[in-house]
């Protein structure tokens, strides 16, 4: 380092090994281990690298000019305390993760426990259509997709039982979009509310919820460990 001051090269120092990948990609470069690979096609260039300091006292290190740049960004958050950092943080993922969800899947449902509803009243539907053991596992199956909207409307203070009646009846009825209604405590289309969310996420919860039912179905005994006195 001392040799690489004197010659006025900025070095830097520390990089996280998760910063890595997004580096690479940013600049246009990749990671060299010894200097027989330092060759010009490892490197990437930019007009200015610079140490800029933040209100806050922070340092970031700046890159300007880039000639081959990649398809990221970098997005400083700012808070007043720790707390409100990390909200902020959460909030982001929060957001990155539908969008990605969104590009997996273009296709975006109604929020509000109305497409667990809608397959729950479909399912019923089946068991009156399907008598004998297949009947209990729609039935089944449509009790279980209930307990969404169930814990939505309790959690919202609402009368679970009594939404959850009047959710059923207008599902029922054709009222695919009807959900509940945070804000309002009463059911409304979510369509109108415009609460929506990606279809993907519904998609792998009833996935992954319906292997794990699966497996655990496919168990035929218990092995119970015992210790020898």
């Amino acid at each position: 380092l001392h040799y690489l001051a004197k010659l006025k090269i900025m070095v830097i120092k520390d990089i996280e090994r998760e910063d890595i990948r997004f580096v690479m990609t940013s600049l246009g470069c990749r990671p060299v281990a010894s200097l027989d690979h330092f060759v010009p096609e490892a490197l990437g260039y930019a007009d200015l690298v610079e140490e800029i300091r933040l209100d806050s006292g922070e340092r970031l290190i700046q890159f300007t000019g880039v000639q081959n740049p990649g398809k990221t960004a970098s997005i400083v958050l700012r808070g007043s305390n720790r707390l409100v950092l990390d909200e902020a943080e959460r909030s982001l993922h929060d957001a990155l993760a539908v969008l990605r969800c969104l590009y997996k899947k273009k296709l975006l449902i109604c929020g509000g426990g109305a497409p667990e509803m809608e397959v729950a009243c479909r399912l019923r539907s089946l068991a009156l259509e399907n008598p004998g053991m297949l009947s209990f596992v729609f039935q089944s199956f449509a009790d279980a997709l209930e307990v969404i909207p169930y814990t939505l409307a309790e959690n919202a203070g609402l009368r679970p039982i009594e939404t959850i009646t009047e959710l059923r009846h207008r599902h029922v009825n054709g009222d695919s979009a009807a959900g509940i209604n945070v804000r309002k405590g009463c059911i409304t289309s979510m369509y109108e509310e415009n609460v929506v969310q990606p279809a993907l996420v519904t998609i792998s919860a009833l996935t992954l919820a319906s292997e794990a039912v699966r497996s655990i179905l496919k168990i035929d005994d218990i092995l119970r460990a015992t210790r020898d006195i």
